[in-house]
């Protein structure tokens, strides 16, 4: 899935974000292209969004 398919205001768990991560670094092998990298870090800045809000909502 590419992270510009997800409108801005989508939210996916952390779990889901976490598992899409994984299989980025699966699929690339453990070397992350340009496109790849640009990618990763999108999804990591959502899985932090994502771990932030169910802090939130559990306190």
């Amino acid at each position: 899935m590419s992270p510009n398919s997800v409108s801005p205001g989508s939210a996916r768990s952390a779990a889901v974000l976490n598992e899409q991560i994984r299989a980025l670094w699966i699929r690339a092998g453990g070397s992350l292209s340009a496109q790849e990298r640009t990618e990763y870090e999108l999804l990591v800045v959502q899985w932090a969004a994502a771990i932030r809000h169910e802090v939130i909502e559990a306190a």
